[in-house]
């Protein structure tokens, strides 16, 4: 179900292009660094990092809970974005019991490519 309540300037796919405490060389490791926000399926991809993403309109911005898998490892954790006034989208990510990083996205297009189903601690095993 899409959530009506995602404010437009926000509603859709954003390019991570930046983040403040890891290697920004290797962001696009295993694909485009994307956030979306949708309210319907949304998905996070950055580093090694595959995740579902729920999104909830916040009094300053979106909020989000995420769900998914660095490399093999499962993780979860929670992030907010709000616009800036350059359009660009100004973010926080935080791993839990883990590292939390600012970021800043730009307005991207939904990728060709579906980004994949995070993988299970099992499908390490099962790639050999």
């Amino acid at each position: 179900m899409i959530d009506r309540d995602i404010p437009f300037e926000y509603y859709g796919w954003w390019r991570i292009i930046e983040t403040s405490q890891w290697d920004n060389d290797d962001i696009d490791i295993i694909g485009k660094a994307l956030i979306s926000i949708t309210g319907d399926d949304d998905r996070l991809r950055m580093f090694v990092l595959l995740a579902y993403v729920d999104c909830k309109v916040a009094k300053t911005g979106v909020s989000f809970t995420w769900k998914g898998a660095w490399e093999y490892d499962n993780v979860s954790g929670t992030g907010s974005v709000k616009l800036r006034k350059n359009g660009r989208l100004s973010g926080r990510i935080k791993i839990k019991n883990g590292d939390e990083s600012a970021f800043i996205a730009e307005r991207a297009e939904e990728p060709e490519k579906p980004i994949p189903d995070p993988p299970s601690y099992r499908d390490k095993w099962r790639r050999r």
